[in-house]
């Protein structure tokens, strides 16, 4: 099937759903995807290290292109890549801010415990 682009004027080849995303279906790729963004939920919500809950927030990160790159490739649509790349832009730039703020924590109060956070203050 061919599809005219109406933004460019270009004519965009649209495949049929299995042979645009070969063996592994849409439904694969957003299957891992949200086991992914509940594997970071949990992970965030269950553990008090700060280090851990940095990481389990950069797995949903992850578990959120994922998805957008699988719908865009479903699609064929390069929007759900291009989205992806500014997420990882922010993604660095959260982990770069928590990393200076564990540093700052574990000066102050020598552990990496999430409740020591009120402590903080003032």
């Amino acid at each position: 099937m061919i599809q005219a682009g109406f933004e460019t004027g270009l004519l965009l080849a649209q495949a049929p759903f299995p042979e645009a995303m070969g063996a592994a279906t849409l439904n694969h790729y957003l299957f891992v995807s949200a086991a992914m963004f509940a594997l970071g939920l949990i992970g965030f919500m269950t553990r008090r290290n700060l280090i851990i809950m940095f990481l389990c927030t950069e797995l949903m990160f992850q578990a959120a292109g994922l998805a957008m790159i699988a719908f865009g490739r479903y699609h064929m649509n390069f929007d759900g890549q291009t989205f992806v790349i500014f997420v990882l832009t922010i993604a660095a730039a959260e982990a770069a801010m928590a990393l200076a703020l564990v540093v700052l924590l574990f000066r102050k109060r020598e552990s990496l415990d999430a409740d020591l956070w009120a402590e903080l203050k003032g």
